[in-house]
């Protein structure tokens, strides 16, 4: 086998591990990797796992997001959603001179196509600053969020009415601030996660 094609093969995940909180208690995971593939490709896997049980409030979702890019741009995205009130989809799918995009979630569907190449997504997020990106492919909606750099490394994001904060630290996202009308949720890098990347530098 050629060094090359041995070197794809045995490609390292890069993998960043998140808490999820709300008031303070952890009530789920997070889990983003990154890996690249054979032909330029690299697959982005984003999995989330959460359970709230609050007085009346009880939420269980766990979805997972993977990202197929290929020479920096969106090839497939598909999103499975798993939660107690039922089980829903998204798909991007790039045709050669489009995307076709449907995303049936509970209380949102959405279809559209769009014909710009989508570079930079709320997977990519994970991965480093938006630096010079003004808006992110949200796989799950099939939709945009709209980027701000609001100071000392944060971003808002914001879509609908929806609004996220991610904070950074050297290039490395430590926190998002997700707004929720009941509690906002807190995704929170985990230290032991941050100190094994650190140390891989």
């Amino acid at each position: 086998m050629p060094l090359c094609a041995r070197g794809q093969a045995n490609s390292p995940v890069d993998t960043r591990r998140y808490s999820i909180e709300v008031a303070g208690l952890r009530v789920g995971t997070m889990t983003a990797t990154r890996q690249a593939q054979a032909g330029n490709t690299i697959t982005y896997t984003l999995t989330s796992d959460v359970q709230v049980n609050f007085l009346v409030y009880h939420l269980k979702v766990y979805y997972q997001v993977v990202n197929q890019v290929r020479n920096g741009q969106l090839m497939l995205s598909t999103v499975a959603a798993h939660t107690n009130q039922g089980n829903f989809a998204s798909r991007t799918e790039w045709k050669g001179d489009h995307y076709d995009i449907v995303a049936n979630q509970y209380k949102y569907q959405h279809r559209a196509t769009e014909s710009q190449p989508i570079t930079y997504t709320v997977t990519d997020m994970f991965f480093g600053e938006p630096l010079g990106h003004s808006k992110a492919y949200a796989e799950y909606f099939g939709d945009y969020f709209t980027l701000t750099a609001t100071g000392h490394n944060t971003y808002r994001a914001v879509r609908d009415g929806r609004e996220d904060q991610y904070h950074y630290t050297n290039g490395r996202l430590l926190t998002i601030v997700k707004t929720n009308p009941l509690k906002n949720f807190i995704i929170r890098l985990l230290p032991a996660e941050g100190a094994k990347n650190a140390g891989a530098k």
